[in-house]
């Protein structure tokens, strides 16, 4: 997950100056454990503080908190596209859980082409023709997506979640957009 470093990097780097001691200012303010100390964070460059974040929090949780620090100083934006960078939209990271999982509820009763992302997702693997053949069969497209969310997507981890998510950004691109704002 170099991504993760790479994405904070530039996100950092896109802040103004101000905004930047704003960031570093929220991050010493944090309460929650692991704190970090004031002289790891004064008069440093914002690869700095990148290192800093993705050594003292895991990866992920430093994505998290860069995140959560950046849409409480008003950097909504820069957040967003930070979250957009990495994969399934930073959504995992972000939220703690995956986008599909998330939205598990809208996407069961939205999703209407459930059959070409089908056909991709045994393409990729990450079904199986036995699974393909039973969730074909379904003629509800809701029920579809519930038979297809209890196995597959269960089965399947992160990997198989992400592949969805792209499938859904091809086919039902409207629908997702909806989703994350």
């Amino acid at each position: 997950m170099a991504d993760v470093s790479v994405a904070i990097a530039d996100a950092l780097e896109d802040l103004s100056e101000e905004n930047f001691k704003k960031f570093c200012h929220r991050l010493l303010a944090r309460k929650e454990a692991p704190q970090v100390r004031r002289k790891q964070v004064e008069g440093k460059s914002y690869l700095d503080v990148t290192d800093l974040l993705v050594s003292t929090f895991t990866e992920a949780e430093a994505l998290t908190v860069c995140v959560e620090i950046l849409k409480s100083i008003g950097c909504n934006n820069e957040a967003q596209s930070l979250a957009e960078e990495l994969p399934s939209g930073g959504a995992a990271a972000v939220d703690g859980k995956h986008f599909v999982d998330k939205h598990r509820l809208s996407l069961t009763q939205r999703v209407t082409d459930i059959g070409s992302i089908l056909d991709e997702l045994l393409d990729e693997g990450v079904i199986q023709d036995e699974c393909y053949e039973r969730i074909r069969k379904i003629n509800v497209p809701q029920d579809r997506m519930r038979e297809l969310y209890s196995t597959a997507l269960r089965s399947s981890g992160e990997k198989g979640k992400d592949v969805f998510l792209k499938l859904l950004e091809k086919y039902e691109p409207y629908l997702v957009a909806d989703l994350r704002k």
